[in-house]
């Protein structure tokens, strides 16, 4: 997936001129809805970012989880939103720690994934939705969003000894905005989706909004949590740090001005403190799926159903240990 660099502005053309350019904060975007969205909404708090350190800042733009988790394996990343198996990654192959975890506008430190269906649907809850196999139309995320495939497939799916993939008719794969779309204009009957999304696409489309329905909600799943990469220099990293975690909490005009901007970003109220800890509810709910899913399986005998359970098992008490220094 094709990644483009772009520059926020060039404030520091006359600086430049006058002395070695100085490498640029290379921040890295979750798209959501489309890139070029993601990339407007963060614009206002990367420009400030930009001032205040007096390193250009350039974004990592990309269409696709794909695409930010290559840009990041191939070190083209400084700082980056994240969330889930992305940011488990990062942390435990690509040298990068969490520094900060997202909190929503209502103080809570997560989303909500969801399934989305026309308001008119015969499906009314998941009891009905699994009752037709082979009946539905479905679009979902990417298998590396957690709000889009993880969770509904962990919550949902698995626990009835189903993979979504092979349960449905039909299975198309997009964002969170162009599923929600594809349900309300009756390409697909049912979606997975997440409240910052769907508040989004009640914004950007509050007729087609007004045609969907939840039917299922799922347990609270951590926010998006900021990584930086560990060989960044000092004190840069520092100051980069301490700017994220103190936006928005300056005192009169000036925090009131940078919480406005932190409102452009769906649901995002600030950043709170946080280390690779926090990324543990990810593992664990990972881990609860591909148990779920080995349990399920169709096996050649019951020993090698037994050797894929240990090996989970001993995969997830090695991603605890690296992630967390157990």
């Amino acid at each position: 997936m094709a990644c483009l660099l772009v520059p926020f502005s060039s404030i520091h053309a006359d600086e430049v001129a006058q002395e070695p350019a100085r490498s640029a904060i290379r921040f890295g975007i979750l798209p959501i809805g489309s890139a070029a969205e993601s990339r407007e909404q963060w614009r206002p708090l990367l420009e400030d970012l930009e001032r205040k350190l007096g390193y250009p800042v350039t974004t990592v733009s990309v269409s696709s989880y794909a695409g930010l988790s290559g840009a990041i394996s191939e070190q083209r990343v400084d700082i980056a939103f994240l969330s889930g198996r992305l940011a488990i990654d990062a942390v435990e192959h690509q040298h990068m720690s969490v520094v900060a975890q997202f909190v929503r506008n209502d103080g809570a430190k997560g989303n909500v994934a969801m399934l989305i269906v026309r308001a008119n649907s015969p499906i009314h809850s998941v009891k009905d939705l699994l009752a037709k196999p082979g009946h539905w139309r479905y679009a979902r995320g990417e298998t590396l969003s957690v709000t889009g495939y993880v969770a509904p497939e962990a919550e949902v799916f698995a626990p009835n000894g189903l993979n979504s993939d092979t349960f449905f008719a039909s299975v198309r794969v997009g964002n969170h905005q162009n599923n929600a779309l594809a349900v309300s204009n009756g390409e697909v009957d049912v979606a997975t989706c997440n409240n910052p999304d769907l508040d989004l696409f009640r914004h950007n489309f509050p007729e087609e909004a007004a045609q969907l329905r939840v039917i299922w909600r799922s347990q609270l799943i951590p926010s998006g949590v900021l990584v930086v990469r560990d060989g960044l220099a000092q004190p840069l990293r520092r100051q980069l740090i301490d700017f994220m975690h103190g936006y928005g909490q300056a005192p009169g005009a000036a925090g009131e001005r940078e919480r406005a901007n932190l409102a452009r970003i769906p649901d995002l109220a600030g950043f709170a403190a946080a280390d690779n800890a926090v990324l543990r509810p990810f593992i664990d709910m990972e881990y609860r799926l591909m148990r779920e899913q080995a349990e399920h399986g169709r096996w050649v005998n019951e020993a090698a159903r037994t050797a894929r359970l240990k090996q989970i098992d001993a995969g997830y008490q090695a991603d605890l240990r690296q992630l967390l220094h157990e």
